[in-house]
């Protein structure tokens, strides 16, 4: 993921079937704002604020990735009555340094789970292991800059650990800061959640490459990542024969043989 630099901004997955229309509004700005040259990742922040100014989220759990943890964009939530969770990285070096040497503390996160605050989960897919785990604290104290975040009540870690069938391991920590009083189900929620949506456009980066796609013109842009989300979610379902064959693999089959899918397809 260091080398895709997404935006992700979007609603729980606690939303009411009325609010998905306030989800895909949402994410079809984000797909504008994503659409950004590289060499325009500064126009990104600005263009953030503006959305959050267009949508109602008043009662809502607002999850942005690192280019949206701002002090300002924390603000502007706030002011809408709204929630973060904000993800940070190393383009925060001293509080991503700072959250990691916090979380880094066996006797801390001992506490945590002692107090409650710490959630489990094991789930197999693809034949991989993967175990998420969830620590939440209200304990900011310690954070010199506490006061110049609007709202802040705790912080977060994910940590995520992918056991594979070869034996090998992998793991990822993930740290954020948020407006929400510790409780470790939301938090969990809410970070499952955006990371879903990551997936999702991680996903269309591998497949399709949209990270090197610099369409300028915003509908174009918009047009394209509906198109390439409608290609993908053919791909997920689309039975070529084979058994544990990636989605980039059955874009190459496709491509060969494209009449003999035709029916499936379009059926």
């Amino acid at each position: 993921i260091s080398a895709y630099f997404p935006f992700i901004c979007a609603m729980s997955a606690a939303l009411q079937p009325h609010e998905q229309i306030k989800r895909a509004a949402l994410m079809r700005q984000a797909a504008k704002i994503k659409s950004l040259p590289k060499h325009r990742v500064n126009q990104r922040c600005p263009m953030i604020k503006e959305l959050l100014e267009t949508l109602s989220v008043k009662g809502q759990i607002v999850t942005i990735d690192a280019i949206g943890t701002q002090k300002e964009i924390a603000e502007k939530i706030k002011e809408g009555k709204g929630e973060y969770v904000l993800a940070v990285k190393r383009n925060q070096p001293t509080m991503h340094a700072e959250l990691s040497e916090y979380f880094g503390e066996e006797r801390i996160l001992n506490e945590i789970k002692a107090d409650g605050k710490y959630l489990k989960s094991v789930e197999k897919a693809r034949g991989n292991i993967e175990t998420r785990e969830y620590w939440q604290t209200g304990d900011i104290k310690w954070f010199a800059d506490k006061e110049e975040w609007a709202g802040l009540a705790s912080f977060g870690m994910n940590k995520s650990t992918i056991q594979k069938p070869d034996g090998s391991v992998s793991e990822e920590r993930r740290y954020y800061i948020s407006s929400l009083k510790p409780d470790i189900g939301e938090f969990a929620r809410a970070t499952r959640g955006h990371w879903s949506i990551e997936s999702m456009h991680w996903q269309l980066d591998v497949i399709f490459r949209e990270d090197k796609n610099h369409t300028l013109d915003r509908n174009s842009a918009e047009n394209l990542n509906i198109a390439r989300k409608w290609a993908l979610s053919i791909l997920k379902t689309l039975d070529i024969g084979k058994k544990r064959v990636s989605q980039k693999a059955k874009r190459f089959v496709l491509g060969c043989s494209f009449e003999r899918f035709a029916d499936k397809i379009l059926a």
